[in-house]
C-alpha cells in the first residue's frame, strides 16, 4: 500500500479516489495563472488533497470553497486552511446552486482520473453557476476534449462539450511531478461555458451524438435511421461518418431533424 505523509498527515493512497499529488510549485503557478483569477472571485476546487493548489489560489482570492472525500485530507485542508470553505463530501453530489450564492464559480482541480467523464458532465450541467474551469486530467483525455473533426481523439465527449462550452487545452504535465507518479502524463484545460441556441435542447442534443458515434465506422445513415426520420435531410450528407462532421455541422443536422420530427 502506497503512502503519502506532508506536515503532520500520513495517508494510504486510495486509487479509487485517483490520488496522485502534485508536487511542483512552478506547475502550480503555471494553473493558477491560467485561470485568471481576480481577488474577488467566488473559486471552488476539486480534490484540493495536501492543498498545494489551494495555497496558491488563497494567495490571490479570498473566497475559496474545496470539495474533498476523503476524510483525512478533509481533515488536514480544515486544519491547514481555516479560510476556506471546506466540502467534505462527494463532487458529483455537490450543490453548485448552493456553491454559487455569492456569485458565479471560477472551478479549478487536479480532477481524479477514474471520474473524469462524471466530473465533466456535471460541470456542463451546471454550467450556468460557472464562468470558467481550468482542469487538470489525463493527458489522452484532454486531447479527446479539444479534439478536431477527423481526428482519432474526436468524438462523443469533444461534441458534447464543445457545443456548450470553448474548450481550450492549456498545456502538458508530465508524471513526474506528481506523487505517486501516475502511469500516464497529464493536461491542464481550460472551458468557458457559453449560452447557446440548443440549451433548452441539451439532453436530446446529447442523445443524438450519442447516437450518431454509436458505430465510429458506420455513416451517419446507418447509426440514425433507427431514431430519427432522415427524409429530406439537406444540411449534412448522411453517407458521411459522424467523426467528420464539425462541431456546427452536428447542430445543424440536429436542428433540422429537430424541426422535422
Amino acid at each position: 500500500m502506497t503512502k503519502v505523509e506532508y506536515k503532520h498527515t500520513e495517508i494510504a493512497v486510495k486509487k479509487k479516489l485517483g490520488q496522485n499529488f502534485l508536487t511542483d510549485r512552478n506547475i502550480i503557478r503555471k494553473i493558477v495563472r491560467s485561470a485568471q483569477l481576480d481577488p474577488d472571485d467566488n473559486v471552488v476546487e476539486i480534490g484540493p488533497g495536501f492543498g498545494a493548489l489551494t495555497r496558491e489560489i488563497c494567495n490571490v482570492c479570498q473566497n475559496v470553497t474545496a470539495v474533498e472525500k476523503d476524510p483525512a485530507l478533509a481533515s488536514f485542508i480544515r486544519s491547514e486552511f481555516p479560510s476556506v470553505n471546506l466540502v467534505e463530501g462527494d463532487i458529483l453530489k455537490v450543490d453548485f446552486q448552493e456553491l454559487a450564492a455569492n456569485g458565479q464559480l471560477k472551478v479549478m482541480g487536479n480532477i481524479p482520473y477514474s471520474i473524469t467523464s462524471p466530473i465533466l458532465f456535471k460541470l456542463l450541467e451546471n454550467r450556468r453557476h460557472i464562468i470558467s474551469e481550468t482542469l487538470m486530467m489525463q493527458h489522452e483525455v484532454a486531447l479527446r476534449l479539444a479534439a478536431r473533426p477527423g481526428t482519432k481523439e474526436y468524438g462523443i465527449l469533444a461534441v458534447q462539450l464543445q457545443t456548450f462550452c470553448d474548450v481550450r487545452y492549456l498545456f502538458k504535465v508530465g508524471k513526474k511531478v506528481f506523487r505517486p507518479r501516475p502511469e500516464v502524463d497529464s493536461a491542464v484545460v481550460g472551458i468557458t461555458p457559453r449560452s447557446t441556441a440548443l440549451d433548452r435542447y441539451e439532453h436530446e442534443f446529447r442523445t443524438f451524438v450519442r447516437t450518431a458515434f454509436r458505430q465510429r465506422r458506420k455513416t451517419l445513415q446507418n447509426n440514425l435511421r433507427e431514431n430519427y426520420n432522415l427524409s429530406g435531410i439537406s444540411s449534412v450528407d448522411l453517407q458521411r461518418r459522424a467523426e467528420s462532421l464539425s462541431v456546427d455541422e452536428f447542430q445543424l443536422l440536429f436542428t433540422e431533424l429537430h424541426a422535422g420530427s
